[in-house]
């Protein structure tokens, strides 16, 4: 009772099934919710494609714009796909769906272990990006990076553990004023450029590119296409909306997209000709804020705004990974808890999940996003593919109304994304992308260990093959009551003992001898009918010479079921229970792998 209050402080009261309906999100909340991952990647994808180029010199910098123009393109290649995805799927478009249904269950299954990395990996990068930013305006708290994030973390779970109506407007504000923020930022920047406030350090244009290696520029490219993640968060999750879902669906798709070009090109046009390169200490957005709106309060502001939207982007990844857990615990590639709606209508078991692996991330790669920034698009990006490639299959055997254009569309967007997947995969390589694609196989082998598992558990159980019978036998059974002394409990025990067998034995450890003269002494007066088996301990165990005893009880008499019946008492309050010893605990524990053994508990309960 006592937890059961905690978690209804922390998590509140449990809602009803017919709720459900009044959870679903209309277009201005969906915004903010389903695109706060895409849009917050402004805040580190020009920085990596910046410190990409900066490896090989200050001139590549000049290659930023062409390479974010390119990343934009493919931004509409694949923005075009998902619109066509959820006139398909209404009932949400997630990869491992489309992958699964029309490509196998083997590409189902390597399309949602690569979702499932990349979710983790959304909150680990999102959350630590934030960070970074607070760094970037107090360096005071650097030394604190791993600590604060992970308290982040658990509250962004704690939030989400509450349900998506308390979630809603708290996660939804920070996104529209990081907006307006955001938007002030690329005004003010232009301003000050058009009206000559602010030097540029570059043109806009040039007219000539300096040469540098075509696999720095892919590298480039490649980091930048962090921008992508979190695009396809819409096109999964279509049955949050409100009615009509999938044009509210398409049209926040398209907002969503829209601002995410505008602020994309827009920060990388300004930090290109303002002159800002990476710095260790001081995200490329922190330095460009500083440089507009000076060491003034708008710059804090800005900067607070700024981990919020990254923090809040988190949030996605909270949305997704429980969804697709559930999806395939229902499949039976993962444990079916995770298919269970919690009493406030979310996916508990899978927010706390997502929650521990982040937090583990963040541990193991120090918060640094731009070690964990080269772990991220590759998730992304496979499982862009195979949904595209199951479109086109799709398509292929539908023939629908317009089928050769959908075909056609998404099997631009295939090509395209598994290009992009082969350059991530290519140079970023040695650079930590092999530790997501290592980790794939053991995903895909253990889904399919656990499907294996069910199938032989759900055959071994099934009745198809049995003949019903007239009447069920009853089955003659022995029944062992251990006990340590003579009080109520036991004797409640053995009365429930005697109601269901006729053979019923106790047994009693023996550790001090003279403890067991009086015991018998007491049994003679309480319940002498019943044979009272003393078994001795030499060594002083007590569950050894009990389990002993079960065994040879199970071959001398060759019965199918022995039956051990625990006499426990109950205290008043939880707390008092830690002052007695768990026999009973370790007895049930000890027999839970018996085969033909029912253990059954028979509980006193204390007054006082």
């Amino acid at each position: 009772m006592f937890l059961a209050r905690i978690k209804r402080v922390l998590v509140g009261q449990p809602l009803s099934n017919e709720m459900i309906e009044e959870l679903k999100i209309p277009r201005w909340k969906a915004l903010p919710l389903m695109s706060s991952d895409a849009l917050s990647s402004t805040a580190y994808a020009t920085e990596e494609i910046l410190i990409a180029l900066m490896t090989f010199s200050l001139l590549a910098l000049s290659w930023s714009m062409p390479v974010a123009i390119a990343i934009v393109i493919l931004l509409a290649i694949v923005t075009i796909s998902f619109r066509q995805t959820i006139e398909v799927y209404p009932g949400g478009g997630s990869a491992y769906v489309v992958a699964k249904e029309n490509l196998g269950h083997g590409a189902g299954l390597l399309t949602g272990a690569a979702l499932l990395i990349d979710y983790v990996l959304t909150v680990a990068v999102s959350v630590a990006a934030g960070m970074a930013n607070i760094d970037s305006a107090l360096p005071a708290i650097q030394g604190h990076r791993e600590l604060i994030c992970a308290v982040v973390i658990i509250a962004i779970m704690m939030l989400n553990l509450r349900g998506n109506r308390e979630s809603g407007v708290m996660l939804a504000l920070p996104s529209y004023f990081f907006i307006g923020s955001f938007l002030l930022l690329l005004g003010a920047g232009s301003y000050n450029l058009l009206t000559g406030k602010t030097l540029p350090a570059a043109p806009l244009l040039h007219e000539t590119y300096p040469e540098i290696p075509l696999f720095l520029l892919l590298r480039s490219f490649s980091s930048g296409c962090a921008a992508l993640a979190g695009v396809e968060s819409i096109a999964d999750g279509v049955t949050r909306f409100k009615e009509p879902r999938i044009r509210n669906a398409k049209s926040t798709l398209f907002w969503m997209t829209a601002i995410l070009a505008v602020f994309f090109i827009g920060l990388t046009v300004l930090a290109h000709v303002l002159g800002i390169t990476p710095k260790p200490n001081e995200t490329v957005i922190s330095q460009l804020a500083r440089a507009v709106f000076g060491k003034t309060g708008l710059y804090y502001l800005f900067q607070g705004l700024t981990a919020l939207i990254l923090f809040t982007a988190a949030n996605t990844a909270y949305q997704g990974f429980p969804r697709l857990c559930s999806m395939l615990a229902r499949d039976r590639y993962l444990p079916r808890q995770l298919a269970s709606v919690g009493d406030r209508l979310v996916f508990s078991n899978g927010i706390v999940g997502l929650s521990l692996l982040a937090i583990f991330l963040i541990i193991f790669f120090e918060g640094d996003v731009h070690r964990l920034i080269p772990l991220y698009a590759i998730g992304v990006f496979l499982s862009f593919t195979l949904s595209q490639t199951g479109m086109v299959l799709h398509h292929w055997r539908e023939r629908g109304t317009r089928w050769i254009r959908s075909l056609s569309i998404h099997g631009a967007g295939a090509v395209t994304t598994l290009t992009v997947l082969l350059v991530i995969a290519s140079t970023k390589f040695t650079h930590g992308a092999w530790m997501v694609i290592a980790a794939m196989p053991p995903l895909f082998y253990l889904f399919t260990r656990i499907h294996h598992h069910y199938l032989a558990v759900g055959a071994e159980l099934s009745l198809e093959r049995e003949s019903p019978p007239n009447r069920l036998p009853k089955v003659k059974h022995t029944v062992i009551v251990p006990i340590s002394g003579i009080h109520r409990g036991v004797i409640e025990a053995l009365r429930y003992a005697v109601s269901i067998s006729d053979d019923v034995r106790a047994c009693y450890v023996e550790i001090d001898p003279s403890a067991t003269e009086r015991i018998q002494s007491e049994w003679m007066k309480w319940a002498h009918e019943i044979p009272f088996v003393i078994l001795k301990s030499p060594y002083r165990s007590v569950l050894r010479p009990m389990l002993e005893y079960i065994d040879d009880v199970a071959q001398s008499k060759n019965e199918e079921i022995i039956t051990i019946v625990i006499p426990e008492f109950v205290t008043s309050k939880w707390r008092y229970s830690l002052l007695h010893n768990q026999t009973a605990l370790l007895i049930r524990t000890a027999l839970l792998f018996k085969r033909n053994r029912v253990v059954t508990s028979v509980r006193y309960h204390l007054k006082s």
